[in-house]
């Protein structure tokens, strides 16, 4: 698939961003009430079930590079954050940008070597998706992958028609737990946080989701709910499929009118 195929990834911003609305301790009264417009997603293991395989290029990588790492720090500290903050993670040192890019073409390279043979959304991701469309919501992804990852998903998921936006890690803004990549998704789908849910598998993008002012739900593929929480966190679930089969759209006042 084309880039321009992929939706709006990598799109250029235009001035003026929401205002992000800051819940103190990790919620608000505003999220009991507010309505829900948007869905934004992120997409290493909750669109699509990539973790061990993003994993496992890490370790290639580190391997390839004469790097000693202990791979599930690794995992822990990166997840969610753009291509070149990892890369400084990894290497622990200044590296410029162009040579932290080389780094992450590289690795992402790797990771689409890996994933492409096994290749699986998240179970009933596609369904999910489908249903919150056929109810007026707008379907946004806010991820810390790149545009390359973005396109390669796309082109194997089951859905049409795409995402109407897609915020990627290498648009320059700061990864997860910094709000701007899910603040950029709602701009873009020109809807208030406060109307946004965030779906996230990872405590970086559910605590980014908070900072945004955004409610949220926890997508279990790699943590537990605990890891997952907050006040802002609507649900848990392992997988879209719980979430379809415990009618989370109709409880969440987003049933067709």
């Amino acid at each position: 698939m084309s880039l321009s195929e992929a939706a709006s990834v990598g799109a250029p911003s235009a001035p003026g961003r929401p205002k992000p609305m800051m819940a103190s301790s990790g919620g608000s009264a505003a999220h009991a009430v507010a309505s829900v417009e948007a869905l934004i997603f992120d997409m290493d293991g909750t669109m699509v079930d990539s973790m061990p395989s993003h994993a496992q290029s890490w370790g290639e990588l580190a391997r390839r590079h004469g790097i000693e790492v202990d791979l599930p720090e690794l995992m822990r500290r990166t997840t969610g954050r753009t291509g070149l903050e990892c890369m400084r993670i990894l290497f622990e040192r200044e590296l410029s940008d162009a040579e932290a890019l080389a780094y992450v073409q590289e690795k992402e390279t790797l990771y689409r070597e890996i994933f492409a043979p096994k290749f699986a959304e998240v179970l009933g991701f596609s369904a999910f998706a489908e249903a919150a469309r056929e109810r007026g919501l707008q379907i946004g992804v806010g991820t810390a992958g790149d545009r390359h990852n973005v396109a390669f998903a796309y082109a194997h998921l089951k859905l049409r028609p795409l995402p109407a936006v897609a915020v990627g890690g290498d648009e320059g803004l700061p990864g997860k737990p910094e709000p701007a990549i899910f603040l950029e998704v709602a701009r873009r789908l020109g809807v208030s946080p406060a109307h946004c849910i965030v779906f996230e598998d990872a405590p970086l993008g559910i605590e980014a989701a908070r900072r945004a002012g955004m409610r949220a739900v926890g997508i279990c593929t790699g943590h537990s709910a605990a890891e997952l929480a907050g006040e802002h966190v609507l649900a848990h679930a392992k997988n879209f499929t719980e979430l379809m089969n415990n009618r989370f759209l109709e409880k969440h006042h987003v049933a067709k009118p």
